[in-house]
């Protein structure tokens, strides 16, 4: 297959438009119409990762972290990026990256910590703030459920676990058809009045295009009145950090324990106390950025990465803090990848890197 059918199958489970305004997650070495027979799955993207990846004739690595971050103003300077992307372009190996928008989205690294957790009835911990639009659109009464439909499956209508929803109210609608008009009701140069129904729903950014699409598509007129809102509300169902309960409460060592185990951590880094343990945030990678929104959520403990001394200080008067490592809350980006290739491509050859690409070493 070529790689835009493999990338835009990705960007619509990890939406681009949920990545931080600093991320540089999509394809970043290659051309889309190339084809491709086989990928190698990784968390990073380093030089023995790329030798790897020749080794196995991949075609393309589908990465976590992006191997570009910031802009490249000069080819050939021997760093390693620049190696890198020389070497992967020689050899015809494209790069991809999901990173945080991988976080944000559902099914992503978040709701995998939440499920080797064993921790029920999660939620996003940091919602993503003014992504959702309010579509309002004018239809003939006898039209208004295929246009409805066609919104809805455009993604359009999901508010929580609700699907199809939307508010309408019957009116009237008045126009006057010009000469070089085609009318679906009423005739040229008068002015016609239509029983026609007012469809309000709401759509996130990244399906909005596509539901205005489907909607013109369904709807009768050749000219379709319709309004696009932005909204402040937060979209609940997507962004950064998750949280949930554990079936019973434990104490700091039990949990300790627990966690170490279940995320296979060499090490476990931590502060605060706790007397019981049963409400657990989480945040893949480097997240003490949201030790306020998980005090606020009334976490008892909370797991990231990459926290630095103060930020285990403000975090302890609150929380039992875990520093599990970025590398540790991270590692199983290759078994999401293929998990969700796998149930869409099942013949596409996959290959989950072996290098341990994690920079710390332990003493």
């Amino acid at each position: 297959m070529q790689i835009n059918e493999l990338v835009h199958y990705l960007n619509t489970i990890f939406p681009p438009q949920f990545q931080e305004s600093y991320d540089n997650s999509g394809l970043i070495v290659g051309r889309e119409e190339h084809e491709i027979n086989k990928a190698l799955l990784t968390l990073d993207v380093t030089e023995e990762v790329l030798e790897e990846a020749i080794d196995q004739k991949a075609d393309i690595i589908i990465a976590h972290h992006p191997i570009i971050f910031k802009p490249l103003k000069k080819i050939g300077t021997q760093t390693e990026i620049d190696n890198i992307v020389r070497k992967a372009i020689k050899n015809d190996i494209a790069i991809f990256a999901a990173h945080t928008n991988m976080d944000s989205a559902k099914g992503g690294t978040n709701d995998k910590l939440c499920n080797l957790l064993d921790l029920k009835d999660c939620k996003v911990l940091s919602p993503i703030e003014s992504y959702l639009y309010k579509i309002v659109v004018f239809v003939p009464d006898q039209q208004a459920n295929d246009v409805r439909k066609a919104i809805f499956d455009a993604g359009a209508g999901h508010i929580g676990e609700y699907d199809s929803c939307s508010y309408n109210i019957k009116g009237e609608g008045t126009f006057r058809a010009g000469e070089n008009t085609n009318p679906y009701v009423g005739k040229k140069g008068e002015i016609h009045h239509e029983a026609e129904i007012r469809i309000e729903t709401v759509v996130p950014k990244h399906n909005l295009h596509k539901a205005i699409d489907k909607m013109i598509k369904a709807h009768p007129y050749e000219e379709v009145a319709y309004d696009i809102y932005p909204l402040e509300n937060n979209y609940e169902a997507a962004g950064l950090g998750r949280i949930g309960v554990l079936k019973e409460p434990m104490d700091e060592k039990e949990f300790l324990k627990y966690v170490k185990e279940r995320l296979n951590a060499d090490h476990l880094r931590y502060s605060g106390s706790a007397k019981k343990i049963q409400k657990v945030a989480v945040c893949s990678g480097s997240g003490a950025f949201l030790n306020r929104q998980a005090i606020m959520a009334n976490a008892d403990a909370y797991i990231s990465g990459d926290f630095k001394y103060h930020e285990f200080q403000e975090a302890a008067k609150g929380l039992f803090v875990i520093d599990a490592g970025h590398y540790d809350t991270e590692k199983y980006v290759k078994d999401i990848f293929y998990e969700h290739i796998m149930e869409k491509f099942p013949k596409f050859a996959l290959y989950l890197s072996k290098v341990n690409t994690n920079p710390i070493n332990l003493y």
